[in-house]
């Protein structure tokens, strides 16, 4: 099995059409079962009560796919916060899998959509190969907030997590993987277990280089987006891609491959 993170970074990127048309070709190459998306965005309408708007950058993306002859992914998004005044921020997941159930909750205090620090979660639960599994799209926040402490979200992450069964949780979480004592440590103090570290053969790891949003200061390379997993697998290898080295850059985040063998 296959999976992919990418924090988009929607609408804000330069050539943003030609991204998206990458983004979709690699896809197609790899055919990845599950992706979780972050920072999927759409513009404010308030002439139409759809939830999911035309614009949607996961119905941009599989509109592209599409014209590329594929057509078995289907996907959840939901809303976490207005982005940059004018775009309604959300998290999707995109899967070839059939939906069995899908959920959506808040990790955050704050349920104000007009608050950046508002933190939603998406996930999904399909049948792989007669074998249950629950994915998750996160986008969680910094570890020295002190409006919305980082520990209470992963907390409430960690309660909605179904232990009966394999939860494998994505995203961009905000914590650099590198720094100890931090965000990254607590989320392995609670038990979930990264797949990096797991993995037979990874890279160097890094998604992140340089300054971006949130990031302002920044001036080492970061790895904060990961792949979780609630119980011990066998990872065969985590990659990144997007990073202009594999494959082309797509956004500000570099995204995370990971391939597993549920089998062992």
């Amino acid at each position: 099995m296959k999976v992919l993170t990418l924090n988009c970074h929607a609408w804000q990127e330069e050539n943003q059409m030609e991204k998206i048309k990458h983004l979709a070709q690699v896809i197609k190459e790899k055919q990845y079962d599950v992706i979780a998306l972050q920072e999927v965005m759409q513009l404010i309408d308030e002439t139409t009560e759809e939830k999911v708007k035309q614009d949607n950058y996961a119905v941009v993306l599989l509109s592209e796919l599409m014209k590329l002859g594929v057509y078995d992914y289907q996907f959840i998004w939901d809303l976490a916060h207005i982005g940059f005044d004018v775009y309604e921020e959300g998290l999707a997941i995109l899967t070839k899998g059939e939906i069995k159930s899908a959920k959506s909750f808040l990790v955050t205090k704050s349920q104000d959509i007009q608050h950046f620090r508002t933190r939603r979660i998406v996930g999904l639960e399909i049948m792989h190969e007669n074998q249950p599994i629950t994915f998750y799209s996160c986008h969680l926040g910094w570890y020295h907030d002190e409006e919305e402490p980082f520990k209470g979200q992963v907390d409430e992450l960690v309660a909605h997590l179904d232990s009966d069964q394999l939860n494998i949780i994505m995203g961009d979480f905000n914590n650099d993987a590198n720094v100890r004592g931090e965000g990254y440590d607590y989320i392995l103090s609670k038990g979930l277990i990264d797949t990096y570290t797991l993995a037979k053969t990874k890279d160097e790891g890094s998604t992140v280089v340089g300054k971006i949003d949130g990031w302002s200061e920044n001036k080492r390379d970061l790895r904060i987006d990961l792949v979780l997993t609630n119980q011990p697998v066998t990872v065969k290898s985590s990659n990144v891609i997007f990073n202009g080295k594999n494959k082309d850059i797509v956004s500000d985040h570099y995204g995370v491959e990971v391939e597993f063998d549920l089998h062992s």
